[in-house]
């Protein structure tokens, strides 16, 4: 059961999810989200450890510029894209950066699942999120779940991680009713908007790795 703690921006938290076995690290390089860190500030907290979760930067429709900037201050060993990155897009970060790329795909309909196989040969993995709400100024985060039995009988393509709504009271319901093998949570492990809570970072970590056991 792979566990991506997304959304980190202080060492308490970053050391919290270390602590409890998080596999995963997610740092947002997006500034209109509350979770949003410098790519200095993200430097910081990315080369406080050696060995342990991997580092994930989570951008929305970057440009090189941007992303080469980033890279050149933080230990990124993945890049999330979550954004409306076309497969074309995100084959040409991967090749480019020479990063594995995880895409985060809003899902709402059965038909939303069907967008995987376009990027099935770009990726290296996905993130299956709720689609955000109309007007919402930010494409992830929103705290919300979708139906999880939509991942009934299906088999993506690349390995994925489920997201959206998950706490630590329904991680467990989740990965049942989805089949997940990943999860990812960022506001369900807060204790205010932005703001981890270390403790229910490690209670969503031990009842992710318990449930899949």
């Amino acid at each position: 059961m792979l566990v991506k703690i997304c959304g980190i921006k202080d060492r308490a938290a970053l050391d919290a999810a270390c602590e409890a076995g998080a596999d995963m690290l997610g740092f947002v390089f997006f500034p209109a989200s509350p979770r949003a860190v410098t790519a200095n500030q993200a430097a910081a907290l990315a080369r406080s450890y050696a060995d342990g979760p991997k580092r994930v930067g989570l951008f929305v429709d970057p440009d090189d510029t941007m992303l080469a900037e980033t890279l050149a201050l933080v230990p990124l060993d993945l890049i999330q894209l979550h954004g409306e990155e076309s497969p074309a897009r995100a084959a040409e970060i991967r090749a480019r950066f020479c990063k594995p790329v995880m895409k985060a795909l809003g899902i709402a309909t059965k038909a939303d699942l069907a967008r995987m196989a376009d990027y099935a040969d770009q990726v290296d993995y996905f993130l299956l999120d709720a689609r955000p709400p109309p007007g919402s100024a930010l494409p992830g985060g929103n705290a919300l779940a979708f139906d999880w039995s939509l991942m009934k009988g299906q088999t993506p393509p690349r390995p994925w991680l489920l997201a959206g709504g998950l706490t630590p009271a329904n991680v467990a319901e989740a990965i049942a009713a989805s089949g997940a093998t990943g999860v990812d949570v960022s506001s369900g492990v807060e204790k205010a908007r932005g703001v981890k809570d270390p403790a229910a970072i490690a209670a969503f970590i031990a009842a992710a790795k318990a449930a899949r056991a």
